[in-house]
């Protein structure tokens, strides 16, 4: 847990995993239900590779500046200058704020941005943003909640509600009211800002909190971004779907190899993770041709 505030109150918990000499390291940030340690299985899998992964929860911000200054600070507090950033639905949001916040002297050496949005309009709650405040915690969990799967799911994807439901039951009122802020409050994004950051848009072709438009906004965002698409996984694909999440997570990782913004340690890159990569972007590339 580190405080790079003035304010004591303001705590990032992380999980720091992988080789400390990666420099360029993937942090995720979590969604509004989420914690660090939704990210378990992408720190197992990826740390077991060679990479260095950093997983964070943020603390109790209520706007969006406040947030990008606050992690700015954390980065430094760490001492990396440049990072990759891997944001789900919220947090997918803050971190085109927090690239276009330091587009000046950049910090974002790359994006994945998983079930994530441009423009927070899109939930119609701008007008009850600054209400979330006043709200107790059951109210808040309460509508979260319902943006989460309803009817059935396969079992991984049960298991992945389940273990959401379980982290946003230990978030505290003003946690959660501060992310429903953050996720409400009028803002969008610039994309000229951040024109020349490498991205991946991951989303899913089955039932989320994202609409269509909202996927079509993102993409038109970025038209040079790449796309994984996984044909089911719901809100959290990262819980339910890791395996593929994980390979796509990699394949975005790859066009930095070699380059002092490698989030692995080059001595881990063995040639059957090579073939591994090879395979799975021939058969990558061969969907999108379908």
């Amino acid at each position: 847990q580190i405080i790079v505030d003035d304010d004591d109150s303001k705590v990032w918990s992380l999980y720091d995993a992988g080789p400390r000499s990666i420099r360029c390291p993937l942090i995720f940030l979590p969604p509004v239900s989420g914690t660090a340690d939704v990210f378990f299985q992408q720190i197992l899998a990826l740390t077991g590779w060679g990479y260095r992964v950093i997983a964070l929860q943020y603390p109790v911000y209520w706007d969006h500046l406040e947030f990008c200054d606050g992690f700015r600070k954390l980065l430094d507090h760490l001492q990396l200058d440049k990072v990759h950033l891997f944001g789900a639905s919220l947090g997918g949001f803050l971190a085109q704020k927090f690239a276009e916040y330091t587009h000046k002297s950049p910090r974002v050496h790359s994006l994945i941005l998983c079930n994530s949005f441009s423009d927070t309009s899109i939930f119609n709650q701008t007008w009850t943003a600054n209400s979330f405040w006043l709200m107790p915690a059951f109210m808040l969990k309460k509508i979260v909640l319902g943006n989460f799967a309803s009817g059935p799911v396969d079992p991984e994807m049960a298991d992945g509600i389940d273990f959401m439901v379980d982290r946003l039951e230990s978030l505290g009122q003003s946690e959660l009211a501060s992310r429903l802020t953050l996720n409400c409050q009028n803002s969008y994004v610039e994309p000229h800002k951040i024109r020349d950051v490498p991205v991946t848009i991951m989303d899913v072709f089955d039932q989320s909190a994202l609409s269509t438009e909202a996927k079509e906004e993102m993409y038109k965002l970025y038209p040079n971004a790449r796309r994984a698409h996984l044909k089911t996984g719901g809100n959290f694909p990262y819980l339910c779907r890791s395996a593929e999440v994980n390979l796509y997570i990699q394949i975005h990782l790859l066009q930095f190899r070699g380059t002092r913004y490698a989030a692995i340690d080059p001595s881990m890159v063995s040639a059957e993770e090579l073939e591994v990569q090879k395979i799975s972007l021939h058969n990558s590339s061969e969907q999108e041709e379908e």
